[in-house]
């Protein structure tokens, strides 16, 4: 073994033989810790999760507080959640894009107040995003793409500021602050760009709204499998891009600890670019098969969204494949925890609203549950989440290894915002 490979370590030092024709509670529990191997290869420290966990079995998403209703008072009557923001003593942000409103919501979820008002005015908004997030001295930022403008608001909704950005690029990333105050937006890097070669980057800016450097996320050349639809008139062009369903992609976000998290999902591996040096999480997995019922399904409403840039839209692109990647996304907690949705195998269950007299309905009746697997910075398994029925991950949610702010829907389609607890196994109730 070269000198700049250490030797690999089992990160448990000791594992009891499991002998004898049955096992104890205690040798079930040794079963389940976690064990991994720890290497060195250059700079890059490797941690490979080869089985268990910290936690030793599955951890559940817990409803502790739940905000929206189907009738009342209209600041809980949800329309489209668009983004979700927490304050240090629990406050709740969400911006409602159909209002549209910025409301806030007390840690226990009775409505506060609302910031601003629809208009371009100070402490107004026309179309804000997924950008929103809160200061470490209790500003709240609102990025608002249709005014070029990310609105600063005091902690009682007085307008502050106006932190000029480029505008016309609306998107579901979320705007991440870091452990320095500093805020970072998404920009598109060359507007010129067909949207097929668009490269996005991270413009810093400092807390007193002076633009820093733009942070350019890590590029390995990988290039997903896409399908494309396209229309031409005299109005102008329309064009829609999409990955191919249950294809690997590149998947990469920031930590509030100022580095990029990086992977490409062919493989269950990414990396934290760390300043004291890269950090290699992998892990062992068994592909999950992407049943028939799926592929159909997937295919249909591919198929009807190009239609609708480009009516006679046939599949240009890649077949959908037999087995889903290990993972479908990778999300930064806000205490430097790392959040990786993983695939599961999907069930399948009746579409209540499905019309078969309606030409373009299609039946809705596959469904992946959300499974998160959480890792601390250094590399640790910690282990699985499982999200109830009806959990949705756009908003994008704010996580930590304790809780998670996200949003639900459930059978009549009612949007709700909720803040969960991680209820770790055997806790019960809290």
């Amino acid at each position: 073994m070269s000198s700049s490979r250490a030797a690999a370590v089992l990160s448990i030092l000791l594992l009891s033989a499991i002998s004898g024709a049955c096992s104890t509670g205690e040798d079930v529990a040794d079963s389940r810790a976690w064990v991994a191997v720890h290497d060195t290869i250059g700079d890059t420290v490797v941690v490979r999760t080869v089985s268990g966990s910290m936690w030793g079995d599955t951890a559940e998403l817990v409803p502790e507080i739940s905000i929206g209703l189907l009738d009342g008072p209209e600041e809980y009557m949800l329309g489209s959640i668009v983004s979700l923001a927490l304050g240090a003593d629990g406050t709740i942000y969400a911006m409602d894009r159909q209002v549209p409103a910025l409301r806030v919501y007390n840690a226990d979820g009775t409505y506060r107040t609302t910031f601003g008002r629809p208009g371009d005015g100070p402490g107004e908004y026309e179309s804000p995003d997924g950008g929103l997030n809160v200061l470490s001295d209790g500003r709240i930022l609102l990025r608002d793409p249709a005014n070029a403008r990310i609105q600063v608001y005091a902690p009682d909704g007085e307008p502050l500021d106006e932190w000029r950005i480029r505008g016309g690029f609306n998107t579901s990333a979320r705007m991440i602050v870091d452990t320095l105050d500093r805020a970072h937006t998404i920009i598109l890097l060359d507007t010129e760009a067909d949207v097929m070669d668009w490269q996005s980057g991270l413009v810093q800016i400092l807390p007193d709204g002076t633009p820093g450097d733009t942070l350019i996320p890590p590029d390995s050349g990988f290039e997903g499998s896409r399908i494309e639809a396209r229309f031409e008139s005299e109005d102008g062009n329309s064009v829609s891009v999409n990955s191919v369903p249950f294809t690997p992609d590149e998947e990469t976000a920031l930590s509030p600890h100022g580095y990029f998290i990086h992977g490409i999902s062919t493989d269950y591996a990414l990396t934290l670019d760390r300043p004291q040096g890269p950090l290699r999480i992998t892990k062992e997995f068994t592909p999950v098969r992407v049943t028939g019922g799926e592929r159909a399904e997937e295919e249909a409403f591919a198929t009807r969204n190009m239609r609708q840039t480009e009516p006679g839209w046939r599949w240009d692109g890649d077949p959908i494949p037999d087995h889903k990647p290990p993972y479908r996304g990778i999300y930064a907690g806000e205490d430097g925890t790392v959040w990786v949705r993983v695939s599961q195998p999907a069930f399948e269950r009746e579409d209540p609203d499905y019309d078969p007299d309606e030409p373009d309905a299609i039946a809705d009746k596959w469904h992946e549950p959300y499974v998160f697997d959480v890792f601390d910075e250094n590399g640790t398994y910690l282990g699985a989440v499982r999200a109830p029925t009806g959990f949705r991950p756009y908003p994008r949610p704010v996580f930590t290894r304790e809780m998670v702010l996200g949003t639900m829907r459930d059978e009549y389609d009612v949007q709700s915002i909720v803040r969960f607890r991680v209820e770790l196994p055997g806790a019960g109730p809290g």
